[in-house]
């Protein structure tokens, strides 16, 4: 059983290390003009929900197997995903808004939050693999 949590962990954590590094290549690219600013929202508020339930999940599996540790991990991630995406003002159309990434600096913070999203994944990819090794040596 707990063998099981880490797989399904695990590959949820590949999941999201690919969203990770697709939401950096698209904000990139909206950084250096290659596509325009509603193509490139349009494109990451299509993953916004996507990644918040796969975060959820991770999180939700370590509570009812518990590990605490981890589930306190991921909790943070977790509870922002869910505030990021609760706070879009009304007649925006997403979390990523293409009147608004320009102004104050916002792609800028998308992208720094990106770039820490992908290193805290890399980081719990890692412990979801120590994990799993253990538990299968235990087992």
């Amino acid at each position: 059983m707990e063998a099981a949590v880490f797989i399904l962990s695990l590959v949820d954590c590949c999941a999201l290390i690919f969203l990770s590094v697709y939401f950096i290549i698209t904000l990139s690219d909206l950084e250096c003009d290659y596509i325009n600013a509603r193509a490139c929202c349009s494109k990451l508020n299509k993953w916004v929900i996507p990644e918040m339930i796969g975060q959820c999940l991770s999180t939700m599996l370590m509570l009812v197997s518990m590990h605490w540790f981890i589930f306190l991990l991921n909790l943070p991630v977790a509870a922002w995903n869910i505030y990021r995406y609760a706070k879009v003002p009304m007649g925006n159309m997403g979390v990523f808004d293409p009147t608004e990434i320009h102004n104050r600096g916002q792609l800028k913070s998308h992208m720094k939050e990106a770039m820490i999203k992908l290193g805290y994944h890399l980081l719990c990819f890692f412990i979801y693999l120590y994990s799993m090794i253990l538990a299968l040596i235990n087992d």
